[in-house]
């Protein structure tokens, strides 16, 4: 299935029960022979989920197929780098577009629909709304699985870091950035 059939939009509080399907989904489907099933999990239950401060910053979007969210991901004008609700050491300082990079975050696909063309299109979106922002510079932090793709889209590491989980696991991360 490729991406034509794909709208982006942005996401609604309404969709984070969708969105947080997806997420578990999209890890547990994505991430094996990168990650451990214990490290998905722990990724699932302490890091990845829905930051609902960026559907309430209208910086998060939903890609819909047909009438099902096939993938989602965003970019933030806050100092939080990674993590849903539920992981700890938020932040939600404002970043200054002149001084600071924006972020780019949350990026999950359905595995039916991965290499389809369904990031590179949420990514476009979220690139165009931070260079509109102001921002000159973009960054993330990838998880080994996204590592590839951002590469492809002209990110580069700048740093490989691991997150201590509270379950005991930790999970290999990798900070990459770009101009925009």
């Amino acid at each position: 299935m490729g991406h034509r059939d794909v709208l982006i939009r942005r996401a609604t509080p309404s969709d984070v029960g969708a969105l947080q399907t997806l997420i578990e989904r999209s890890a547990r489907g994505l991430s094996g022979g990168f990650y451990t099933p214990e490290q998905i999990e722990g990724a699932i239950r302490y890091v990845f989920g829905v930051d609902s401060l960026l559907i309430a910053d209208r910086t998060y979007y939903a890609a819909v197929s047909g009438t099902t969210i096939v993938g989602c991901g965003g970019w933030s004008k806050r100092a939080t780098l990674y993590g849903g609700d539920q992981a700890g050491r938020r932040s939600a300082d404002l970043l200054d577009p002149l001084r600071d990079a924006a972020r780019i975050r949350a990026f999950f696909v359905a595995p039916t629909h991965a290499r389809s063309g369904v990031g590179s299109l949420i990514l476009e979106a979220s690139e165009s709304a931070a260079r509109a922002a102001g921002f000159r510079r973009i960054e993330l932090m990838a998880t080994l699985p996204g590592v590839p793709f951002y590469a492809s889209r002209g990110y580069v590491a700048s740093m490989r870091t691991r997150d201590a989980l509270p379950d005991g696991t930790t999970l290999e991360l990798v900070r990459m950035e770009r101009s925009l």
